[in-house]
């Protein structure tokens, strides 16, 4: 029944909003837009679109996240400034993956080849057994330990939906995943990316491409402190121009300005 009504509402052109103050979807552009947005304080939740929000998709690079916090775990990145990655001098298209790189610098250039060695590292065995004790997604990393979070043309691999994403992250933040406390400080600090004098936004973009190279979809996972309120949120966009994980950072950090949090 509450699907019916949810598809009726889109139908009618109607917002499907739950619980929190209108978002102008005219900061959506022609994407087809899922953003679920959760205050921690009062629970209070944004969901402009349910039935995009229920859609499970490539993580992309948003993975990078836990794969992260696994690394990190069983001690195989040490912080993030320590020395971690080193190049393998195989020159790539993306200038700033050519050399030897921090976590913090892999994660804000969202360097592929680096978070493939980690992921060796980490080993398919023990990667399925944090895979199954978070709960991502569908769990499925049968397309490769090195590739199952990206999209492959003809391969589902793993796929996982914006509320999927922004319930993890509660659930992160409340300490109900196997990562200890230090090792979600280092994330929290790797994944900030803006800060303004009204919050601080975190984040993890992910762009997924098609067999021809052309922008398919876009995400933006994480967080903002803004006013002594944490919120999550996820944010994925299909269709319309470029879909990219760039276009969705930009549709929440809009948002969030125009609610005067950022």
């Amino acid at each position: 029944m509450k699907l019916l009504i949810i598809l009726l509402l889109l139908f009618l052109g109607i917002p499907a909003f739950s619980g929190a103050q209108e978002i102008d979807r005219m900061l959506f552009g022609a994407y087809d837009t899922a953003l679920v947005i959760v205050n921690r304080s009062s629970g209070v939740v944004t969901d402009v679109n349910p039935v995009l929000s229920a859609r499970r998709l490539s993580p992309c690079s948003t993975f990078k996240i836990y794969n992260t916090l696994i690394g990190l775990q069983l001690g195989l990145i040490k912080g993030a400034d320590e020395p971690w990655y080193i190049w393998d001098g195989v020159h790539r298209d993306i200038e700033e993956w050519n050399r030897d790189l921090t976590l913090r610098e892999a994660f804000r250039v969202s360097a592929v080849p680096a978070f493939q060695v980690i992921a060796r590292e980490i080993r398919a065995e023990r990667m399925k057994r944090y895979i199954e004790l978070i709960g991502y997604g569908n769990g499925d990393i049968s397309t490769g330990i090195d590739t199952f979070w990206l999209p492959r043309p003809g391969k589902a691999g793993m796929l996982i939906s914006a509320d999927e994403q922004v319930a993890l992250l509660n659930k992160l933040f409340d300490g109900k995943l196997p990562f200890s406390g230090k090792q979600v400080k280092t994330l929290r600090d790797v994944m900030l990316v803006s800060e303004t004098p009204k919050g601080k936004l975190y984040g993890k973009t992910g762009s997924g491409k098609s067999a021809n190279g052309k922008e398919e979809l876009g995400w933006f996972v994480g967080f903002l402190e803004s006013g002594g309120v944490d919120y999550v949120f996820a944010c994925n966009i299909t269709g319309g121009e470029h879909p990219s994980g760039k276009a969705a950072r930009a549709i929440v950090e809009n948002v969030f300005s125009s609610q005067n949090l950022l």
